[in-house]
């Protein structure tokens, strides 16, 4: 994703409730809500059009964004994102301010790569996991995290502790202790096979 998708232009909005809201967005306007920092929080407006582009990008929901309110750049990361239930329309944004002094919690993407040497024979994947918790200053933050799935072994299972963070980057479900090491991904069988059989009877006994 090009640098411009993470820059958006916000309008500070005066007018708030539910139905300031629905005029917003008849307009084609975003409501949104900036947050954190120790600062009071800001109600914003933002471009549906732009908004739909940009969340458009894995990037999106992981990157440092940057919003342009009333002349100043204001560094933060998308926190949640609401959409209609049925139309491709996006109707509400909460932001948190960055500091870089400060670690941040987000969610980031899991990429799995080399699927199709793993799949050779008709193995199937398990994505347990698509996103992984993690805490970091603002600058370490990765906009994903890759797995690479090559030589795993059929019946085996990469947990959280099996991956290797980016430097300054943690799990925070390995922070809460050793229960919370959950799995990512799974290689099984092929159904019917003898490999798959001796699992399932070694999960048995």
């Amino acid at each position: 994703m090009s640098n411009e998708l993470y820059t958006l232009n916000a309008e500070v909005r005066a007018d708030l409730g539910t139905g300031a809201s629905r005029r917003l967005r008849r307009a084609d306007k975003v409501p949104a809500i900036l947050y954190g920092a120790d600062k009071e929080a800001l109600a914003l407006t933002l471009e549906h059009n732009k908004v739909i582009k940009a969340q458009e990008d894995e990037g999106f929901y992981s990157h440092i964004l940057t919003l342009n309110i009333a002349g100043e750049s204001v560094e933060a990361i998308l926190k949640d994102i609401q959409r209609h239930p049925f139309k491709p329309k996006v109707t509400h944004l909460d932001f948190q301010r960055v500091d870089a002094n400060h670690k941040i919690h987000t969610k980031v993407p899991v990429h799995f790569l080399n699927e199709e040497a793993a799949t050779k024979g008709g193995n199937t994947v398990a994505h347990l996991v698509t996103e992984i918790d993690v805490t970091c200053l603002p600058a370490a933050l990765p906009e994903f995290i890759e797995i690479d799935i090559a030589a795993m072994e059929v019946g085996a299972t990469i947990h959280l502790s099996d991956i290797t963070l980016p430097a300054g980057v943690a799990s925070v479900e390995l922070g809460k202790g050793e229960g919370h090491d959950q799995a990512v991904v799974t290689l099984n069988a092929p159904k019917g096979s003898a490999s798959e059989e001796a699992t399932d009877e070694d999960a048995a006994e």
